[in-house]
C-alpha cells in the first residue's frame, strides 16, 4: 500500500512518542528523555531512552531503535502499512483509501481459518471423530467445554481439508500462506494436520489465527503447532487468553499446555493461559502484564517443566505482575490434580502458592542435604546469592532469619554474609555497566567495508554518521549545505550512505525529514543505528560550522589527509566538542 508522504508527515506531528512508548514501558523522566526497561530484552537497569525532541527511542542494551512506527512493528508484531494504521487510529487520522495487498491477504487468511475451524469441528461429531469424542470424553470434558472451546478433529487424510477449502474458492497458494496445507518435496500439497485432536487459537479480537493439534497415541509428536503466517506469530500469542481477559479475575494461570487450560476453565478457573508450543517469550510476558496483577506459574513438576519456570520468572521482572510459582503434589500437572482432589483442593493450592523467592530458595535446598555440614554451608551461599539478587531490604531482613532457623546459623552471622555478597554484587553491576559503556562508544556503532581500511576511515564513517544526525535534528537549515555538494556514493558507510539518499529523495521532494517520515524507506538495522546516532547526539545543538567539519571530512576521504582527516573517531569527537566550547 502506498501511502501519501504528507499523510505519513501529519501523522509524525500527531504522534507523541513518549506517550505511545509510555503505553507499554513504564517511564521516568532523566533530565530532557525518558528511561525505562526495554520491552525488547530482559533487563533489570533501564537502558532504553526515549527522546522526545527527535520524536526517536534507542536501547544501549539490545541496540534496538528508531521512531514511532519502528517501535510499533516491533512492539505488536505488524509490517509498515499496519503499524501506520495502528498510529493513525490512535491520532485519529483516518487512513487513506488505498489498495491493500496484504490486508487482503490476511483476510483471506483469517477467512481460511475459520472456514477450517468449523470443518475440523463438524469432523468431530462424524463416525471420523468417534475415537476422538472417546479421548476427550475419557479426559472428563464435557460437550459444553468442546463446544466453547471449538475443539475439533483432523481426518487422517491427506486431502480433506484441502479439497473442502479449494471447493470454497480458496486457492493452494492462499492455504499454504495460512500453514493448514503443506507443500511435499516432490511439490504435491497435502493437509498440515492428520488424525490428531484440533485446538483452534483465538486472538483478541475472537478470529481464528492458528491450530494446534494433540495425537490420541504415541505414534508422532505429541503436538504440533501452527507455524508463523501473515496472521500468527507463536511467540506472541497465548491459548485461552480471549478467555482469560473477560475474567473479574486478575490472577492468571500460566499451564504449560492446552488440555491443562481446558481441565482448568472447566473446573472454573477462567483465566489459564497457556503458550503456543514455544518457551515463555518478553512478547507474552507484556501480554499478560495488560490484563493481570498476578500470575501464578503452574507447570509440570518435571525437569523440563522446573526449567521452564525459571525462565518465565527471569522474564516476569521486567514487568509489573505479581508472580508465585504453584507447587503440585501427588500429581504431575493440575490436571491430574483436579481430577484426583478436585477444584476446591486446586484452589487452596494455589491461595498457598509460593513467590519467586521461596520457590528459588526451596528449589536450592532441594539439591543438598542440609543435615550435613557442607550441604548446609552449600545451601547457606546460594540462599544468600538469592536474596541478593531477588530481595528487597525488608525481605533481606525476613528471609534471613528463617535462613538462621533452616541451617542453626546465627541471624547476625547471616546478615553479614549478605552484606558482603551485596557488596560484591553491586560491584560486579558496577564493572558490567562500565563496560556495557565502554562498548558503546563511538566507533562501536561505525560499520565499513573492510576495504575501507583503519581508523582514519572511522573517523570519515563517524563524520558520516554525524552529518546525517544534524540532517534529521534540523534538515531545513542544513539541506542546502549538502546538496550538490556531497553525494551518496562518496559515503564509505553503506549504512549511511542508503540513510543519506533517502534523505535527499525526501528534500528534494520537498517532505519533511524525520525518522518516521524516512522509515519506510529503510530497514529495520539502518533505523536503529539511526536511533542510536540521534541518542548520542541527543542534547547537541548541531551549527553551520559543525557541517561544515563533516563535509570538510568526508570530501577529504580520497585525497592528501589534512590533519583533521587523519583524527580517529574519539579524537573527532573531541575535536569538534572543543570548537562547540570555543563558540560558547
Amino acid at each position: 500500500m502506498a501511502i501519501p508522504q504528507d499523510y505519513i508527515e501529519e501523522l509524525s506531528r500527531r504522534t507523541d512518542i513518549v506517550d505511545l512508548i509510555g503505553s507499554y514501558v513504564e517511564l521516568k523522566r532523566a533530565g530532557r528523555m525518558e528511561k525505562g526497561l526495554c520491552p525488547f530484552h530482559n533487563e533489570k537497569t533501564p537502558s532504553f531512552y526515549v527522546y522526545p525532541e527527535t520524536n526517536s527511542f534507542y536501547c544501549f542494551g539490545c541496540g534496538a531503535g528508531g521512531g514511532p512506527i519502528n517501535f510499533v512493528k516491533s512492539i505488536q508484531n505488524l509490517d509498515y502499512v499496519e503499524s501506520v494504521k495502528f498510529l493513525a487510529a490512535r491520532v485519529g487520522m483516518p487512513m487513506p483509501d488505498e489498495d491493500d495487498t496484504l490486508s487482503k491477504l490476511r483476510g483471506r487468511v483469517l477467512g481460511i481459518n475459520r472456514e477450517t475451524a468449523r470443518f475440523y469441528a463438524s469432523v468431530l461429531n462424524t463416525q471420523q471423530g468417534l475415537a476422538a469424542r472417546k479421548y476427550l470424553r475419557g479426559r472428563a470434558l464435557t460437550d459444553a467445554t468442546i463446544r466453547r472451546f471449538g475443539l475439533g478433529f483432523a481426518p487422517d487424510s491427506f486431502g480433506a481439508l484441502l479439497n473442502h477449502l479449494k471447493a470454497q474458492g480458496y486457492t493452494e497458494a492462499e492455504l499454504l500462506e495460512a500453514g493448514v496445507c503443506k507443500r511435499s518435496q516432490k511439490g504435491s500439497v497435502y493437509d498440515a494436520f492428520r488424525n490428531r485432536i484440533i485446538f483452534p487459537i483465538i486472538d483478541l479480537r475472537g478470529n481464528v489465527i492458528a491450530f494446534g493439534g494433540r495425537i490420541m497415541d504415541a505414534n508422532g509428536p505429541k503436538y504440533l503447532n501452527s507455524s508463523d503466517t501473515p496472521v500468527f506469530k507463536k511467540s506472541k500469542g497465548l491459548f485461552a487468553l480471549n478467555l482469560a481477559k473477560k475474567s473479574v479475575s486478575r490472577r492468571f494461570i500460566l499451564a504449560e499446555g492446552y488440555m491443562d487450560v481446558i481441565s482448568l476453565h472447566q473446573a472454573g478457573f477462567d483465566t489459564a493461559i497457556a503458550t503456543l508450543g514455544t518457551a515463555l517469550t518478553a512478547d507474552q510476558a507484556r501480554l499478560i502484564n495488560d490484563y493481570a496483577t498476578e500470575v501464578v506459574i503452574c507447570y509440570d513438576t518435571d525437569e523440563a517443566g522446573q526449567k521452564a519456570t525459571a525462565r518465565a520468572i527471569e522474564i516476569f521482572k521486567n514487568t509489573n505482575v505479581k508472580v508465585t510459582v504453584l507447587a503440585v503434589t501427588d500429581a504431575k500437572d493440575p490436571d491430574e490434580f483436579i481430577k484426583k482432589f478436585g477444584a476446591q483442593k486446586f484452589e487452596e493450592l494455589l491461595d498457598g502458592s509460593r513467590n519467586t523467592i521461596e520457590y528459588a530458595l526451596q528449589k536450592a535446598k532441594r539439591k543438598v542435604d542440609t543435615t550435613q555440614p557442607d550441604g548446609r554451608a552449600a545451601y547457606i551461599r546460594e540462599a544468600l546469592d538469592i536474596l541478593a539478587e531477588q530481595a528487597r531490604p525488608v525481605e533481606q531482613e525476613i528471609y534471613a532469619g528463617r535462613l538462621a532457623e533452616e541451617t542453626d546459623v546465627s541471624k547476625a552471622t547471616i546478615l553479614s554474609q549478605l552484606t558482603t555478597v551485596n557488596r560484591q554484587r553491586g560491584r560486579r553491576i558496577k564493572r558490567e555497566r562500565e563496560k556495557r559503556m565502554q562498548n558503546e562508544g563511538v566507533a562501536a556503532s561505525i560499520s565499513i567495508p573492510y576495504a575501507a581500511g583503519g581508523a582514519k576511515a572511522l573517523g570519515i564513517a563517524f563524520a558520516e554518521q554525524q552529518l546525517v544526525a544534524a540532517l534529521l535534528k534540523n534538515a531545513e537549515d542544513f539541506i542546502p549545505l549538502v546538496q550538490g555538494r556531497i553525494t551518496p556514493e562518496q559515503f564509505i558507510s553503506p549504512d549511511m550512505q542508503e540513510a543519506y539518499a533517502v534523505i535527499l529523495q525526501k528534500a528534494a521532494a520537498g517532505a519533511q525529514i524525520d525518522l518516521t517520515t524516512i522509515s519506510e524507506d529503510l530497514p529495520e538495522k539502518t533505523l536503529a543505528l539511526l536511533g542510536k546516532v540521534l541518542a548520542q547526539n541527543y542534547g547537541i545543538g548541531f551549527s553551520r560550522e559543525d557541517v561544515e567539519l563533516f563535509l570538510e571530512r568526508i570530501e577529504q576521504a580520497d585525497t592528501p589527509p589534512a590533519k583533521v582527516a587523519e583524527m580517529t573517531p574519539e579524537e573527532l569527537e573531541a575535536h569538534f566538542a572543543a570548537l562547540r566550547d570555543k563558540k560558547k
